[in-house]
């Protein structure tokens, strides 16, 4: 399930993670952002939550966090791996691509 998360649960859902995360960072009047929003739900249902897990913030309730780290285009997706980043990708990208980001 991909939870949602707020500067307060950042850190203990996605930089205290011990697997990779996947970070969306969208907006409820952004068309792109709800294309990745599909592609990224389906996903969550192909992977196990051993493998990675998946997480939104809504950069409207959430901007301090998107300018934290220098959100500027949305959909913006961040990968990270033992807490650090790993690849960044902005724009809508398909399953296949975020699998193979991810190493699945």
């Amino acid at each position: 399930m991909i939870k949602h998360v707020t500067k307060s649960t950042y850190e203990a859902e996605v930089l205290k993670s011990s697997v990779p995360v996947v970070v969306d960072f969208w907006a409820a009047w952004c068309g792109p952002c709800r294309m990745q929003g599909t592609i990224l739900e389906q996903l969550d249902k192909e992977i196990s939550a051993d493998q990675a897990k998946i997480v939104k913030v809504n950069v409207d309730e959430e901007g301090e966090l998107a300018g934290t780290f220098g959100v500027q285009s949305i959909p913006t997706l961040l990968f990270y791996k033992d807490g650090k980043v790993v690849n960044k990708a902005v724009g809508v990208r398909d399953a296949a691509a975020l699998k193979k980001t991810l190493g699945i």
